[in-house]
C-alpha cells in the first residue's frame, strides 16, 4: 500500500510541519509523491525544515509563516499555498500545546494559550479551507491529531482534554455535514510518541516516562514513522470510505486504562503462585 505514489500530486498542508511529529509525517507524505505546505510560527525554523525536507526526498516543500490563532493569518496561508502550488487537497492539523500542571495552579493565560491552538486554531483552518473546497467542489480530505484521552479525560492537561475533545466532535459532526460535498474528516488519537519538544513539556523526566511506558501493553512508546504511515493511508485514497472516525494509535495504552483489573500487571509469579494456593485452599 505504501508505494512510491500512493499521495502522488497530492497536496497537504500541515500545521505546525516544522517540527517534531508533523516533521515526521510531511516528511513520508513527499516520500510517498506529495506535494507540502507546512506552516508554523517561527519562519527560520520552517524554512531550515523545508530545505532539508526537500534534499532529503526530492519532493517541494513551502514554508508558510502562520500563527493558527489568528484568522487573517490562517487566511493568508490558505492563499499562499493555493498561490504556489494551485489548490490544497488535504489539511493535516497537527500544531498543538500542552503541558503538565495540577489544574489550580493554571491561570487563564495558560487555558488561552491550548485552547487558542488545538481548539480555535483547527477550526479555523478546517473552516477557511472547507468554504474554499465547497465553493470549487473539490473533493478534500481534513485529518485532526487528537490524544487518546479527548474521549476519557485526564487530569493535569485538563485544557488539552477539554481542546482535544472538543477537536474529535467538530471531526465528527462536519464529517456527517460535509460528507455530502465529498469532504472526508478523520482523526488520529496518538499514545506518547516521544519528540523533544513534548518530553520536555509532558514527560520531563526518566521516572515520569517510566509511568506512561509501564501502563502501555506492548511496554514501549510509538515510533515516528508508525504514526507516519497510519496518516498517510488515512489522507489516500485507499481510506475513500472512512470519514467521522478516530483511530487510536497507542500500543494498547486505552485498552489497558479500560480494565479494572489490567493493574493486576502489577502481581509477580510469587505472589500468584500464593494467591492461586488461597485459592484452592
Amino acid at each position: 500500500m505504501f508505494a512510491p505514489g500512493l499521495l502522488k500530486d497530492k497536496v497537504i498542508l500541515v500545521t505546525g510541519g516544522g517540527t517534531g511529529l508533523g516533521r515526521s509525517m510531511g516528511t513520508r507524505f513527499l516520500e510517498l509523491g506529495a506535494k507540502l505546505a507546512i506552516s508554523g510560527r517561527r519562519l527560520e525554523v520552517l524554512e531550515a525544515a523545508a530545505q532539508e525536507m526537500m534534499e532529503a526526498t526530492g519532493g517541494e516543500v513551502l514554508p508558510i509563516q502562520c500563527d493558527v490563532r489568528d484568522p487573517n493569518a490562517v487566511t493568508a496561508m490558505m492563499d499562499a499555498a493555493e498561490a504556489k502550488f494551485g489548490r490544497v487537497d488535504a489539511l493535516l492539523n497537527n500544531a498543538a500545546g500542552n503541558f503538565i500542571s495540577p489544574t489550580e495552579r493554571l491561570s487563564h493565560r495558560a487555558v488561552d494559550a491550548v485552547l487558542g491552538i488545538v481548539l480555535h486554531g483547527t477550526f479555523y483552518c478546517t473552516l477557511e479551507l472547507g468554504k474554499r473546497w465547497i465553493a470549487a467542489k473539490h473533493k478534500g480530505v481534513v485529518l485532526n491529531i487528537a490524544t487518546t484521552y479527548a474521549q476519557s479525560g485526564s487530569g493535569y492537561v485538563v485544557p488539552s482534554a477539554a481542546a482535544k475533545a472538543g477537536v474529535v466532535a467538530m471531526t465528527k459532526s462536519l464529517a456527517a455535514e460535509w460528507g455530502k460535498y465529498g469532504i472526508r474528516l478523520n482523526a488520529i488519537a496518538p499514545g506518547p510518541f516521544p519528540t523533544e519538544g513534548a518530553m520536555s513539556r509532558l514527560m520531563p523526566t526518566p521516572e515520569i516516562e517510566k509511568l506512561f511506558t509501564d501502563r502501555i501493553p506492548l511496554r514501549r512508546t510509538g515510533e515516528h514513522l508508525e504514526l507516519a504511515n497510519l496518516a498517510a493511508y488515512l489522507l489516500s485514497d485507499f481510506a475513500g470510505y472512512i470519514t467521522g472516525d478516530v483511530i487510536s494509535i497507542d500500543g494498547g495504552e486505552t485498552a489497558w486504562g479500560g480494565g479494572e483489573f489490567n493493574v493486576l500487571d502489577a502481581v509477580t509469579n510469587d505472589q500468584w503462585d500464593m494467591l492461586e494456593a488461597m485459592r484452592k485452599k
